[in-house]
């Protein structure tokens, strides 16, 4: 029973991907190019969530910053999710729901780009933050899931919304990391061209 428990997993997170390439590649096409604007005209991507997707969005900073899977110069990325100081400081001093929009406040300007992350859409410390990148007039590049809650709400005609169609957060966030590797190629396509296949020498980032 356990074995087919097991493989059913890796059965139901394949089948929500093949339904959703068709469904959602367009937007994130839509995002890589909102992602590549920015970093190509100075600014830089500011990721945030919770919990498994304050994870996700520190390792899209670090796949940024560092690389994906073939060396270039590096991008500005920062994770609000992953200094313990700010967020705990933030939080005692203010409100939790503020954690994310002050720093957003702090180093967010025109031109830039917040990847909010939330598999609910209903997450208030991600709310806020997305209304502080507007205040600062920035794109928003939105993962969220079911049917995008309350950052649905908030989004602009400018901002890339991309809404995983299932309510299990597992599956949502093992989409959303794929929608997040996408992104990374695509600006390293941009940036370099399409990579060789044929090269058994790349080495992919750990």
């Amino acid at each position: 029973m356990l074995l087919q428990r097991i493989q059913q997993q890796f059965i139901d997170s394949a089948d929500l991907k093949y339904q959703c390439a068709q469904s959602l590649a367009p937007l994130v096409e839509s995002a890589i190019a909102a992602v590549l604007a920015s970093v190509t005209g100075g600014g830089k991507v500011l990721s945030c969530g919770n919990g498994a997707s304050a994870a996700a969005a520190q390792h899209f900073a670090a796949s940024f910053m560092g690389r994906y899977e073939r060396e270039r110069p590096e991008l500005a990325a920062f994770s609000l999710s992953s200094d313990a100081a700010v967020l705990t400081g933030i939080a005692n001093d203010f409100d939790a729901r503020a954690v994310f929009a002050r720093q957003v406040r702090a180093l967010g300007q025109a031109g830039d780009v917040l990847l909010a992350l939330s598999t609910s859409g209903n997450s208030a410390n991600v709310v806020a933050a997305v209304e502080a990148a507007h205040e600062r007039d920035m794109t928003v590049v939105a993962l969220t899931g079911a049917r995008g809650g309350r950052l649905a709400l908030l989004l602009r005609d400018t901002d890339v919304h991309i809404c995983v169609p299932h309510e299990l957060p597992a599956r949502i966030l093992e989409v959303h990391h794929l929608v997040l590797h996408c992104i990374c190629d695509g600006v390293d396509a941009q940036l370099l061209g399409l990579p060789d296949v044929s090269n058994p020498n790349m080495e992919s980032a750990s």
